[in-house]
């Protein structure tokens, strides 16, 4: 016997998606592009989130660490919730507020970028990472559920999911996770490919003057 709920949830799911078409891609595009461009180039990407939303986190890291689907160079992602001494010591020394925002002052550089992931985009330590990110000039993008709201208005950029129930959310911000994955991975083969270009022009101007 189905129950409702089963059948609820699925219409749910499918009635966010349609709409998270629309507006999703264009901005996921655009994140993956820059974010090529900034790990490309030497800096880092932190992220963070709480509950299923720091498994989302680390899901993004792993796939930028390991790979999306075809082979590549690693590039650094850091999931700040996964160190769990560190958490749990600054959780008990200074408050759980402080957990993500002390590991952005740590770790955080200028280049960097720091993702946010957030549920309800009211999370206390997200907005205060948020805000030390902003402190030492990190741009901060936030993946959030539905606008408004306190994350969504503190990042530099934010994709907020228009979605009845956490779970959906979640679902979606996984979505968006392999999408930003996936054009994360074509700029960076357009960057290796402009590369390679880039050295074969200059091989052929060396030894068209060599000769």
């Amino acid at each position: 016997m189905k129950l409702a709920s089963d059948v609820t949830h699925c219409d749910d799911l499918m009635r966010a998606l349609t709409g998270f078409r629309g507006y999703a891609g264009p901005l996921l595009r655009r994140w993956g592009t820059s974010l090529a461009t900034t790990l490309d180039g030497g800096a880092r990407l932190l992220v963070a989130g709480n509950g299923g939303s720091a498994a989302q986190a680390q899901h993004l890291s792993a796939e930028l660490v390991g790979r999306y689907r075809d082979d590549r160079a690693p590039f650094s992602a850091v999931a700040l919730h996964a160190d769990t001494s560190a958490t749990t010591a600054i959780a008990n020394d200074y408050g759980v507020q402080e957990i993500f925002a002390r590991q952005v002052a740590a770790h955080g550089r200028t280049g960097d970028v720091l993702i946010l992931l957030s549920t309800s985009g009211a999370s206390s330590n997200l907005l205060a990472a948020a805000d030390r990110a902003h402190r030492l000039g990190l741009p901060v993008w936030a993946l959030t559920g539905p606008a408004p709201n306190p994350l969504a208005h503190n990042a530099d950029d934010a994709l907020c999911v228009d979605a009845a129930t956490s779970a959906t959310v979640q679902e979606l911000h996984l979505v968006a996770v392999h999408m930003l994955c996936e054009a994360f991975d074509e700029a960076v083969e357009r960057r290796a490919t402009a590369r390679r270009r880039q050295a074969e022009e200059r091989w052929a101007l060396l030894t068209e003057e060599g000769a």
